[in-house]
C-alpha cells in the first residue's frame, strides 16, 4: 500500500525503529510495564496495519477505536483510513509519554486532526464514551482484553469490526480467554487470522428485532 509523502517518511522511521528493536537483546523497563520507563515499541508491521487499514477503509465515516496507543504506528493506519472515510479515530494509552510521541509523530504525519489521543485506565474511559463505535482494534496488556471487551461490546453499532493483535504470538491465556469470549457473544462473528502475530476479526450485527 502506498501512502502520500508526509505519512510514509513517518512510517519509515518506525520501520528503522522496529527493526532496531528487534536485532537488540530485550532489556525489561525500570517499574515494569506501568513503570512509565518502557521504551519498547512492540509494533504490530505493516503487514497487520494493512490489514487495519483496509479494514476501516471498508467503512463509512467510522467512529474507531484503539485500545493501546503505544508509540503510535497503529494510529497512523488507522488515522488514515479514517481521514479517508471522513470519521474519526480514539486512541487510549495508560502512558502519557507514549501518547505524547504519538501525537507528535501524527502532527509530522499530518493525521493528528482526525485523532482524539486519550490518556488513562482503557475500561473506565470505554465507559465514558460519548459516541458508540464502529471499529474496535484490541492491542494493550493482554489480561485487559476481557474486561474492555466487556466494556465495549454495548457501544458497538451494528456492522462493527473488532480486531485483537497477538492471537496466536505469544498466544497466553488471557488471549484465549477473549477469543473464547468474542465467539460467545451474541451477534457476533469472528475467525482468526494468521497475518503477523495472529488476529481474531470479529463482526457484529445487531440481534434485536427491529421495533418498527
Amino acid at each position: 500500500m502506498i501512502m502520500d509523502d508526509r505519512i510514509q517518511p513517518v512510517l519509515d522511521l518506525y520501520h528503522e525503529r522496529m527493526r532496531a528493536e528487534r536485532s537488540a537483546p530485550r532489556v525489561e523497563a525500570p517499574g515494569g510495564r506501568d513503570g512509565g520507563h518502557d521504551q519498547r515499541m512492540r509494533a504490530i508491521g505493516p503487514e497487520t496495519g494493512q490489514l487495519l487499514n483496509i479494514l476501516a477503509r471498508s467503512l463509512e465515516r467510522p467512529t474507531i477505536l484503539e485500545l493501546g496507543t503505544s508509540f503510535g504506528y497503529s494510529a497512523l493506519w488507522l488515522a488514515e483510513a479514517a481521514r479517508a472515510r471522513g470519521g474519526r479515530l480514539i486512541t487510549m494509552e495508560r502512558h502519557g509519554y507514549k501518547s505524547a510521541h504519538a501525537r507528535e509523530m501524527a502532527e509530522r504525519a499530518g493525521l493528528a486532526a482526525c485523532i482524539d489521543f486519550c490518556v488513562g485506565d482503557a475500561v473506565a474511559m470505554i465507559g465514558e464514551l460519548a459516541h458508540k463505535v464502529d471499529f474496535v482494534f484490541v492491542d494493550l496488556w493482554k489480561d485487559l482484553y476481557v474486561p474492555c471487551l466487556e466494556a465495549f461490546y454495548p457501544r458497538l453499532n451494528p456492522g462493527a469490526i473488532i480486531v485483537a493483535d497477538n492471537m496466536i504470538r505469544p498466544g497466553t491465556e488471557d488471549v484465549k480467554r477473549y477469543g473464547c469470549a468474542i465467539r460467545a457473544l451474541p451477534g457476533m462473528s469472528s475467525i482468526l487470522l494468521p497475518v503477523g502475530t495472529g488476529v481474531e476479526v470479529s463482526r457484529f450485527e445487531d440481534t434485536m428485532p427491529d421495533a418498527s
